[in-house]
Formats: structure tokens, C-alpha cells, sequence
């Protein structure tokens, strides 16, 4: 018995993996850049988001607040709740997430 529930937990776990792979963003897919214009409205410091307040973005969103990761550390380490910011928009595929963040002056 303990063989078998190992043996089906072995196959759960090389089939997750498998399909989770399959869903990552393909490399041929181009990233998309849009601008946005925000404030900053919360941090998860442990997951690396910050969640925006923004302005339109146009070609992609209407305003909205909206969680965003954060990939690099030094940009989200900059970050400030309250903070009125501009940033990139990178989007590939369904995966996106901001980079070139600047505060903007006054904050």
C-alpha cells in the first residue's frame, strides 16, 4: 500500500511539473512595454508586488489598482507606500511586471 500512494505521488509530481512548464511564456513571444503613471498604494515585501493605483495605460488598461510584481530587487527596494511613481510595463504573453521605476518629484 505505502508503495502505491508513493508511486501516485511520484506521477502527481512529474505531471505538475510537466504542466506547469508547458505554461510558461514562450522566449519567441516579444515583451511589450507600456508607460504608466501611478501611486503606490501597498508593498509585499516578501513576494516582491507593489499594487498601484494608475492612471489608463494606453494600448493595454483602463485605471485601476492593480498588483504588479516587481522583478529586480534594487527597484522594488526603492519603493514607498505613498510614493507617486512612473514605471514600465513589461508584458509577455500573460506574464507582466514593472520595471524602470522613478518617483516623481516632490516624494
Amino acid at each position: 500500500m505505502r508503495c502505491t500512494k508513493t508511486a501516485a505521488l511520484v506521477v502527481a509530481t512529474v505531471g505538475l511539473v510537466v504542466m506547469l512548464s508547458c505554461c510558461r511564456t514562450s522566449p519567441s513571444v516579444p515583451v511589450r512595454e507600456y508607460q504608466l503613471t501611478g501611486e503606490v498604494v501597498r508593498l509585499d515585501l516578501v513576494h516582491r508586488v507593489a499594487t498601484i493605483k494608475h492612471h489608463a495605460i494606453k494600448g493595454w488598461m483602463e485605471a485601476m489598482t492593480m498588483e504588479y510584481p516587481v522583478r529586480e530587487k534594487a527597484e522594488f527596494a526603492k519603493l514607498h507606500v505613498g510614493d507617486r511613481i512612473t514605471a514600465t510595463v513589461f508584458v509577455q504573453d500573460l506574464d507582466y511586471w514593472v520595471g524602470h521605476i522613478h518617483r516623481e518629484a516632490g516624494k
